[in-house]
């Protein structure tokens, strides 16, 4: 198959669920094509996952020209690129501009720079949307001809949640009514565009994988010397809760002075948390380190004891699923302290795999804190029924299996997508 990715910008660290698919894709022998509509992510500064390299996804990317950020520039650059590719059909764009049908982000001068690469290899089996904010320009771009195949859409979180508070629940209208099939990365997100008007029937929850290969399993024990390791990973935004998990460890500091807690990520808080750490006296403990590459985040996460992901719905509505660094923690045997969040539940049962607690309930993130580290010997239990959970749910190469079949039903309509309830699993007949 000729597949086509559609995302919003190439390569994003944090989007690992979308680069285990695209290599899934390709060890399996399809053809994958990478098309970024806002090109490189902004600050972009040359650090990728390795598999950007070592299966040359460069060659694969189809960057749109830069887009100047001189409205004047941008239109007459636009225009340049119009004219220059009137040969392969770029005139089928200017309808964009002559009705009120279609939103913001199709009708907008970046359409001339966005389907140059489009113009020039366009066709294709299946074209894949991973997130439903993508699901207009791809729609929008199909129906003019710019692009062909069969339209697939994942559901994510921000586009679920967030961007339908942002714009209405009929915002999905359009692309329920003319888009082929659904996926929803957990089963909330998955009722949610239901309630939203998607068929049901044409929707699949199909979760984000990792490769467990890659996240070894080891037995968690008190350490010797007493010193507790602590670790979050994530983007520091608001949906991630951190600084609810933050308080917490201060809270708790005074009574088990011997903590650390590692915080592995960056983002827009960064200057909020450095100083709320320095308000809490809490910087000789708490530690801010950045990004860090897949192979540094599993040695910080191999030598630490107690994971916790304190997600919570931001105040624009934005949502979590079930995040892979969760289940990273809980491949390598980590026992965690998450939220009732999302899809989070899904991933986390509540005292076998680790703890939930509520949102932004910084006591009840101390007070499970307290507990595990005060009964170490549940540490071990709960790290293998995370592993076997995350290997029975999330495993990467299970799950690209089913997306490849689930591509050739879309491909071949008399395969019928058959849940079977007993195993979890899905059957094609």
């Amino acid at each position: 198959m000729k597949i086509a990715f559609i995302v919003w910008r190439f390569p994003i660290l944090s989007e690992a669920f979308i680069l285990n698919q695209i290599t899934g894709l390709i060890d399996r022998g399809h053809e994958v094509h990478i098309h970024p509509v806002n090109g490189l992510p902004k600050g972009y500064t040359g650090k990728v996952h390795p598999v950007v390299e070592e299966y040359k996804l460069w060659e694969r990317t189809y960057f749109p020209p830069v887009v100047p950020t001189n409205i004047v520039w941008r239109f007459l650059q636009g225009m340049g690129l119009l004219l220059k590719n009137i040969h392969q059909g770029s005139l089928k764009s200017l309808r964009f501009f002559t009705s009120h049908k279609y939103g913001k982000e199709v009708a907008t001068l970046k359409t001339f720079y966005r389907i140059v690469a489009l113009l020039q290899d366009g066709d294709y089996d299946i074209i894949h949307c991973q997130f439903g904010t993508l699901a207009p320009i791809a729609l929008a771009y199909r129906e003019a001809g710019i692009i062909s195949g069969k339209l697939i859409t994942t559901f994510r979180g921000i586009d679920i949640s967030k961007y339908v508070q942002e714009n209405g629940i009929n915002v999905y209208d359009q692309l329920f009514r003319e888009g082929e099939f659904f996926l929803a990365n957990c089963q909330f997100f998955g009722d949610r565009a239901i309630n939203l008007g998607c068929n049901p029937d044409k929707l699949v929850i199909h979760g984000s994988g990792l490769d467990c290969s890659k996240f070894t399993f080891k037995p968690r024990y008190f350490p010797v010397d007493g010193q507790v390791q602590i670790a979050t990973t994530g983007r520091l935004v608001e949906k991630k809760g951190i600084e609810y998990a933050i308080r917490a460890v201060a809270k708790i500091a005074a009574s088990y002075p011997n903590i650390e807690y590692k915080i592995i990520g960056d983002g827009e808080l960064k200057g909020y948390l450095e100083n709320l750490i320095k308000e809490l006296n809490v910087a000789h403990i708490v530690k801010l380190l950045g990004w860090k590459q897949q192979k540094e985040i599993v040695e910080i996460l191999n030598n630490t004891h107690i994971f916790i992901a304190p997600s919570v719905t931001a105040a624009d509505g934005n949502q979590d699923a079930p995040v892979n660094t969760l289940k990273e923690a809980m491949a390598m045997g980590l026992p965690v302290i998450s939220t009732r969040h999302g899809g989070i539940p899904e991933l986390v049962e509540d005292g076998v795999s680790g703890f939930l607690v509520p949102e932004r309930d910084m006591e009840a993130i101390a007070c499970k804190l307290t507990y595990l580290i005060e009964h170490p010997q549940l540490w071990e239990k709960m790290g293998k029924a995370g592993r076997a959970r995350v290997e029975e749910k999330y495993d990467m190469h299970k799950l690209n299996d089913e997306l490849v079949a689930i591509y050739q039903q879309i491909l071949q309509p008399e395969l019928k997508i058959i849940p079977d309830e007993s195993s979890k699993e899905l059957t094609y007949i």
